[in-house]
């Protein structure tokens, strides 16, 4: 396919909730979104960074610099029948992997939509839902922690994964097992603690948690101490911040730092690299799943289409629309399709696009690009 035309967008959407991690508070989700037009089809996609180097050392606006000023001038009126055609094209750029995947993303989409199969299609995978999780932030009180737990519970989501951070952190996950001794409930540490601190997870242990997510700070020795905290305790461990792409997952498996990976599509630097994590992981006995990063309504329908690959087995950051947003700036918005399941998509490509008008009044940056 020619590429003909290239819209690409900054947009901050408010979120409903005070969304609290080891990063801080989450008030509003800064992403971008990408329109790729080729042949009078087009396909939307997105990628969704940290509006501030803190989780990576990528952000909304220096990935969206990124884009405007190096990748989509390589990309606009080129001929790219494969995602490693478009890859190729900005390939000179290190790095920016959140930049990358917007534009990869987004053609994705466009060839499902030219080929006339859903997105999971495209991409491999197959069923008509998949199984998601509830992601509970740092609250004020354990009180409401355990409200927002039962409501998850209620709604159907078959495992929780709790915010953990110093000061939120073991009593915390005490008082949780304490009060729902059965449910499927993992940590998200992300990355706010040091090999030090070994002693504070192998105190996790008997709590039967599925897994202890990205423990560990995201510098140069993370892969080496990852392993050695692995060695140290029986809960696996679950790479996040630190499994930036396919050789990153690579020498993970050969250094032993975890024993679940969870694959975040912009992460990677998109779905082609985010397809081979998992079968790499498959090849190596490492369950997978999807991670989200807030995604609006059009990037969480791409992820739901992803985490139908075969080796994504634990239930994904998927959440229905209502979950983080009053009004979600993909439509339709993604709502339950059973107990805590997802629909996949029943239309080319995926049915969801960003809402006009809701667009125009949240965009901050807008470049277009033709043929």
């Amino acid at each position: 396919m020619r590429i003909d035309r290239l819209d690409v967008y900054r947009v901050r959407i408010p979120t409903a909730i005070n969304f609290r991690t080891s990063y801080g508070d989450h008030l509003a989700t800064d992403t971008i979104l990408v329109r790729m037009e080729s042949g009078g089809v087009h396909g939307w996609g997105e990628s969704c960074p940290p509006w501030f180097p803190g989780y990576s050392s990528e952000y909304t606006a220096a990935a969206f610099l990124t884009v405007r000023e190096l990748m989509a001038p390589k990309v606009i009126g080129q001929r790219l029948d494969s995602a490693e055609a478009l890859l190729e094209r900005i390939a000179y750029v290190k790095g920016n992997q959140f930049a990358r995947a917007a534009l990869e993303i987004a053609w994705w989409v466009l060839e499902a939509k030219r080929l006339g199969v859903p997105l999971h299609e495209a991409l491999g995978g197959k069923g008509d839902r998949v199984k998601v999780g509830a992601d509970c932030g740092v609250q004020d009180t354990l009180d409401e922690l355990m409200a927002k737990i039962q409501g998850a519970i209620d709604a159907g989501f078959p495992r929780i994964k709790l915010k953990f951070r110093p000061g939120w952190d073991v009593k915390m996950v005490d008082a949780v097992r304490a009060t729902f001794p059965d449910h499927t409930f993992h940590v998200d540490c992300n990355a706010a603690y040091t090999i030090a601190d070994a002693p504070l997870f192998r105190s996790l242990d008997r709590y039967r948690l599925a897994m202890i997510e990205q423990p560990l700070q995201d510098d140069g020795a993370s892969l080496v101490n990852h392993a050695a905290l692995q060695k140290q305790i029986e809960t696996p461990v679950c790479l996040d911040e630190s499994a930036q792409s396919l050789a990153h997952v690579r020498a993970a498996i050969a250094l032993g730092a975890c024993r679940v990976i969870n694959i975040k599509m912009a992460r990677v630097g998109g779905l082609a690299a985010s397809r081979d994590i998992q079968a790499l992981c498959a090849e190596h006995g490492i369950p997978c799943w999807v991670g989200g990063m807030l995604e609006s309504g059009v990037g969480g329908q791409i992820c739901a289409e992803l985490a139908t690959l075969p080796n994504f087995t634990y239930p994904g950051d998927i959440f229905p629309s209502s979950y983080f947003y009053t009004n979600d700036l993909g439509k339709p918005e993604i709502v339950l399709s059973g107990r805590g399941e997802v629909a996949t998509s029943t239309v080319p490509g995926i049915a969801q696009e960003p809402d006009p008008d809701l667009l125009a009044r949240w965009t901050v940056d807008h470049a277009t690009y033709r043929a």
